[in-house]
Order: C-alpha cells, then sequence, then structure tokens
C-alpha cells in the first residue's frame, strides 16, 4: 500500500510528503475502476485524469480503452449485442489479467449492456463501476467528432443513445456528470470512493483536507472533453 509520510512542516509542499517506492509495493492489490457511458459523456477525459493521480501517488496503472481493445482484440465483431457483450468480456479479461498483478486498472468503455457489466463485476475481486453521465442534449452540441450528427441522420447504423440502447447502472458504486462538474471534481470524488472502500489506502493524509493528494486541482478541466467511446 501506499506509505505517505507528513513532511509538510519541513518543505509545505504536498508532493514532497509522498513516499511510495519500498519494496513492499510489489505486493500492492489492483483493481478496476470501469468508466461506463455514452460517447463523449467524458470517461477518457476522467480515466486520464485518475492515471494521473494514482501514478502521482506511485500505483501501477493502466488504462484499457474499449476502441483500442476492440481495434486490437476484436476487429472481425460486429455491433450486434453479442458482438459488443463479447468485446466487454474481452476488455474485462484484460483488466482482469493485470488487476490480478497488482494494476490499477482504469477501462473506459460504453459498455452499454447491464446484464454483462453486472457479470464481470462477479467475476471481479475489486471491482468499481462509474457511471459517467450526460445528458444527450449536451452531449449532441459536444460531438467533437460529428458522430451524433452522422447517427442522426442515419449515417451510423447501431449507435448507442441514438439508433441501439444504453442501459445505465441501476446502483453504480459512483456516478459523475460531466455536465454539472469539472473532470478534476470527478476524478477526486472516484479516487474518495476508492478510499472509502478500502481499495487504495493512504496513511499521513487526513482524506478530505487540504493536504489530500487526492483532490489535486479540483478546478482542473481539459480545454476541451475528449472525445470517447
Amino acid at each position: 500500500m501506499v506509505r505517505a509520510i507528513d513532511l509538510e512542516s519541513r518543505s509545505g509542499s504536498v508532493s514532497d510528503a509522498l513516499v511510495a517506492h519500498d519494496r513492499s509495493r510489489l505486493h500492492d492489490p489492483g483493481s478496476i475502476i470501469w468508466c461506463t457511458g455514452l460517447s463523449g459523456s467524458g470517461k477518457t477525459t476522467l480515466s486520464l485524469i485518475l492515471r494521473d493521480r494514482l501514478r502521482r501517488l506511485g500505483f501501477k496503472v493502466e488504462i484499457l480503452d474499449g476502441d483500442l481493445v476492440r481495434d486490437a482484440l476484436g476487429k472481425e465483431l460486429g455491433f450486434t449485442k453479442a458482438d459488443r457483450d463479447e468485446n466487454v468480456r474481452r476488455i474485462a479479461y484484460v483488466a482482469g489479467l493485470l488487476s490480478r498483478n497488482g494494476v490499477i486498472v482504469i477501462v473506459a468503455a460504453i459498455s452499454p449492456y447491464k446484464e454483462v457489466r453486472n457479470e464481470i463485476r462477479l467475476q471481479s475481486l475489486a471491482f468499481t463501476e462509474v457511471y459517467v453521465t450526460c445528458p444527450l442534449e449536451v452531449l449532441i452540441s459536444r460531438d467533437v467528432k460529428g458522430l451524433y450528427k452522422k447517427a442522426l441522420n442515419g449515417e451510423i447504423q447501431h449507435f448507442t443513445g441514438i439508433s441501439a440502447p444504453y442501459e445505465p447502472p441501476d446502483h453504480p458504486d459512483v456516478t459523475v456528470d460531466s455536465s454539472r462538474e469539472a473532470p478534476g471534481e470527478s476524478a477526486a470524488r472516484v479516487l474518495h470512493a476508492l478510499v472509502a472502500s478500502s481499495l487504495i489506502r493512504l496513511e499521513g493524509f487526513p482524506v478530505g483536507s487540504s493536504a489530500s493528494p487526492l483532490d489535486g486541482d479540483l478546478s482542473r478541466s481539459a480545454p476541451q472533453l475528449i472525445a470517447d467511446s
């Protein structure tokens, strides 16, 4: 686990208080943070901030992007429910291998169907479901890649949220709304949830205090949300 010693009395710098290099780190348990939500909702943006903050704390972290995994491991898959579920299962398989070896895996994937997400939760030793929500009208107004416009015009078939269903989680561990809060705030809430559920542990920092390394820059927001899938 992270060993954090409060050295602020010496330097006043939170970064100077992070000590995360002893050999016990080799035995840190991994976990899966599964970010689900519609295309463009902010899953990738959130994942990148989470990765950076967790790495700063000394954790081993990897991001699995749904589209990239599909390109690498599922080029033969289409967009039927069965194929989408198979892609999600492949992502989960890779995530499971990494997490069993002490890696915190952040998944950024639409993963539209509840049944397969719940299946993965049951198969995972440490699983946190993060629902990244955003009103459809806001997503359409963002539409960095023009995908919603094409879907609404019938140029893209089986587009989740338009011509294919998305089933929101019934009981996500964390819900963030990218239309109402900055990505940095969302990331802080996810990290606090991980601490509260004992999936990560920090010693020497009162969580929620001004010295907490979980919060980072709460006002941080990317110049433009990264369009993701």
